[in-house]
């Protein structure tokens, strides 16, 4: 079957419901798959931040998480 043909049963299925179960399930299955971004969601000095200390990485600015550790037990 194909995307179309499946989308046409599946809104058939869901118009033919009056389950709200079915429903609920339905809708948490589409908020579990939103793709939102949470960079949009971070501010400029966040962002400027992030961006800092991937530079740092890649410039080999860095040191080990157990040599952090170890000066901070």
């Amino acid at each position: 079957m194909d995307i179309q043909s499946e989308k046409i049963e599946l809104t058939k299925l869901l118009l033919s419901t009056n389950n709200p179960n079915i429903l609920n399930s339905i809708r948490e299955i589409f908020n579990l798959n939103k793709t939102d971004d949470f960079w949009d969601e971070l501010g400029i000095e966040e962002k400027e931040e992030i961006k800092k200390g991937s530079k740092e990485i890649r410039n080999g600015e860095f040191i080990s998480y157990d040599s952090f550790m170890s000066t901070h037990r």
